[in-house]
């Protein structure tokens, strides 16, 4: 898509405070990846790993297709948990990502290394 014109609404990340557009018809994660945003981990974007999985705390959501009770139980979803590939946003939303946001598949941020002085070779 040359200039994306579908309506967008606003998707807020709790846990790090980015707030992107979202289409009503796409899923909260290809949204966020879209835009290279980041804030919800990302796997393999079609529900079979569970890694983009979030809490709606605010907003309504419209599933896009099934999510595995492998990564999200019935009692999750009652508590409003999903699949961010799984849902798009009917109207604004709040959420937060559940569990570590340094996932085995997200891209985190590197640890400093700790400074050690490199050894000199003496020149002959």
């Amino acid at each position: 898509m040359l200039f994306d014109t579908r309506p967008k609404v606003a998707v807020h990340v709790a846990q790090t405070g980015e707030q992107y557009p979202c289409a009503s018809n796409e899923s909260l994660l290809r949204g966020m990846l879209r835009l290279g945003r980041k804030g919800i981990p990302a796997g393999c974007v079609n529900g079979g790993c569970g890694v983009c999985k979030v809490r709606i705390l605010d907003g309504e959501i419209q599933a896009l297709g099934p999510i595995s009770r492998a990564h999200v139980t019935l009692e999750e979803e009652r508590q409003g948990y999903t699949l961010a590939c799984r849902v798009a946003p009917q109207t604004a939303v709040h959420l937060e990502v559940a569990g570590k946001l340094n996932k085995p598949f997200s891209k985190g941020r590197a640890e400093p290394a700790t400074e050690r002085p490199i050894p000199q070779q003496q020149s002959s």
